[in-house]
């Protein structure tokens, strides 16, 4: 096999989408920054039981793991930031009260995460910890919708679940959790057959409840008026239609498009409150997401109200449109110190100026130069198109 092939569904980064990609990765931060989020920035490697979230067989699957030659113990290779995070708010800052965190550095997957999709994302995101209420989802909906414009995505579509509702429904029922487990890839899957086969031992409410939850998408105003009259009045579910209702009207115009999703379980397993995702017509899959998810720092020690979003900066440089990089300056290679002052100046000033190495003079610049650095009358100016400065 050739060595320099690479892993299927691995890729480099060429000139045009790295410089890309780190660009939005520095406004997105610089923006968090300026929210007020502070940036952390996790190892690549940890204990494998540190970021497998309980009960997630979806996480364990997407998981690379190894055994550490050092102490014996499986490591495995982040597939997503969150829980790491969750880890520093809970056991390594350990503060009081709210705490914003941001990040951004790769993570990897055993199996790609949708179509035309990498196993290495770069993910960068931010989460909130320390508040329980609407108004720190909201901030963090609001939040991601702003990372979204700020590099240039327009006409997004959000999505909106709540697993509280799910959730209220299996609690009230005391629904054991090899059901649960099977109700809930039922819903995920909009399996109506096998949805139909699991609830036959449910009491009569819950299961008219559960067997409608599939059917209950679309237009919020829509959504939310069948749910009222057609699900149990149970506080969990009365709490999360509210919840719905303020955070859709509130964003409403923030977006070209905003919809529900009751039977949309992403994440189960550890979220706890509301889920989103961002959607676009250039993706076949979600570009960011999120939601609500209080007790997963339970698993270090200490169960926090939190709430967050991430997303792919590869993914999203796909749906931008192609720019041209900003032509630079070609200078000659010359042992001159008012050349060599004349070059810092353009480069502080921020123009690209490239230095043709002894030999490189006749073959063409690798990268586009329109203008050059020339000698006349004792001084060096930039010529452009060959006219006289």
């Amino acid at each position: 096999m050739q060595n320099w092939l690479l892993p299927e569904y691995i890729q480099d980064m060429l000139p045009a989408e790295a410089w890309r990609v780190e660009r939005m990765r520095a406004q997105l931060l610089d923006m968090l920054r300026k929210s007020g989020y502070q940036l952390v920035s996790p190892p690549l490697l940890e204990y494998a039981e540190s970021l497998l979230i309980a009960g997630s067989a979806d996480m364990d699957l997407r998981t690379f793991k190894l055994v550490d030659q050092l102490s014996g113990r499986t490591l495995a290779l982040r597939a997503d930031i969150t829980p790491q995070v969750a880890r520093i708010d809970a056991h390594v800052l350990n503060r009081q009260g709210v705490a914003r965190l941001c990040y951004a550095g790769s993570v990897l997957h055993t199996q790609p995460a949708g179509l035309n999709r990498t196993r290495e994302l770069l993910q960068i995101g931010a989460e909130l910890y320390g508040h329980a209420g609407i108004e720190s989802d909201l901030e963090i909906q609001q939040l991601m919708l702003q990372a979204l414009k700020l590099i240039g995505v327009q006409d997004v579509h959000l999505d909106l679940g709540h697993v509280g509702v799910f959730g209220a429904l299996v609690k009230y029922a005391q629904i054991d959790k090899q059901l649960e487990n099977d109700l809930f890839a039922a819903m995920q899957s909009k399996d109506s057959t096998t949805l139909k086969a699991l609830v036959v031992a449910l009491n009569k409410e819950v299961r008219d409840a559960l067997l409608v939850l599939p059917g209950l998408y679309g237009s919020c105003e829509e959504v939310l008026l069948r749910a009222q009259t057609q699900l149990p009045d149970y506080p969990g579910i009365k709490a999360a239609l509210a919840d719905l209702h303020a955070v859709s009207a509130k964003l409403a115009q923030s977006v070209s498009r905003i919809s529900i999703d009751l039977a949309d379980l992403r994440g189960y397993h550890y979220h706890s409150g509301m889920v989103f995702a961002a959607y676009h017509a250039g993706s076949h899959d979600a570009i960011a997401l999120g939601g609500r998810y209080d007790d997963l720092g339970k698993s270090f020690g200490r169960a926090r109200p939190a709430t967050g979003f991430s997303m792919d900066l590869r993914q999203l440089y796909r749906l931008l449109p192609a720019i041209s990089e900003q032509p630079g300056i070609r200078a000659p290679y010359f042992d001159d110190v008012a050349l060599a002052a004349e070059i810092a100046k353009q480069r502080e000033a921020g123009e690209m100026v490239v230095v043709n190495l002894p030999g490189s003079e006749n073959f063409a610049c690798e990268l586009q130069c329109n203008r050059e650095l020339v000698l006349r009358d004792g001084l060096w100016c930039v010529e452009a198109n060959n006219e006289h400065c």
